[in-house]
């Protein structure tokens, strides 16, 4: 076994660890200074940009760069998620109250589920998208959509990956504010880029770049 190389991919991978946990401690300091509602548009999208950078290997101050995109897309930002957060609650609302009405209730339980479970696949790509590409405000989600749905199986790795991390916080509730988010944010980056490049490069060889 060769031990410097060990050494050094557990080093790495202590780094990446040591990443999520600011990122995620960023994040949750500027949500809450948003109160919550006001600040976890500007927080999340600061989150991602900072986490594209870092996935790209930049180097930069985390707390003034994340204050800088946190004030400079304030507004676009909250119109991205406030919306998407709201629809959210509307349909966990829709599936915990149609849950306790009993078996009677099944199809529309089920029904809100599955539209619950369709927005976090969509969602999962919004973030990464706004963070790598330039496009009008009301773009995003649609792009996200297209994506989610002409790309199966990277929507299907991205919610496997929410998931994973939804059961861990679950089984261990001291991650939410520890761990969880920040994780969330640079493993959906991460996949994101990833994605991103393939589909690039696909177009690229068919000549539609």
């Amino acid at each position: 076994m060769n031990h410097p190389a060990m050494s050094f991919r557990i080093q790495a991978a202590c780094s990446e660890v040591i990443w999520a946990v600011r990122l995620n401690l960023v994040w949750l300091v500027f949500t809450l200074a948003g109160g919550v509602i006001l600040g976890l548009g500007p927080a999340t999208v600061a989150a991602y940009t900072l986490a594209r950078r870092h996935a790209r290997n930049e180097t930069f101050q985390v707390w003034r760069e994340f204050w800088t995109v946190y004030r400079r897309e304030f507004v676009r930002a909250s119109l991205l998620v406030l919306p998407a957060v709201l629809v959210a609650v509307v349909l966990v609302g829709n599936y915990l109250y149609f849950s306790a009405l009993g078996p009677g209730y099944g199809v529309p339980r089920i029904a809100s589920f599955v539209a619950l479970i369709l927005l976090a696949g969509v969602g999962a790509h919004v973030g990464p998208l706004y963070a790598h590409y330039d496009l009008p405000p009301w773009a995003y989600w649609p792009k996200a959509a297209q994506l989610a749905l002409l790309r199966p199986a990277s929507t299907v790795i991205l919610l496997l990956a929410l998931s994973a991390i939804a059961y861990a916080t679950t089984a261990l509730p001291l991650l939410a504010p520890l761990f969880s988010f920040g994780a969330w944010i640079y493993l959906n980056t991460w996949l994101c880029q990833r994605f991103f490049q393939e589909n690039e490069a696909r177009l690229l060889s068919k000549g539609n770049s």
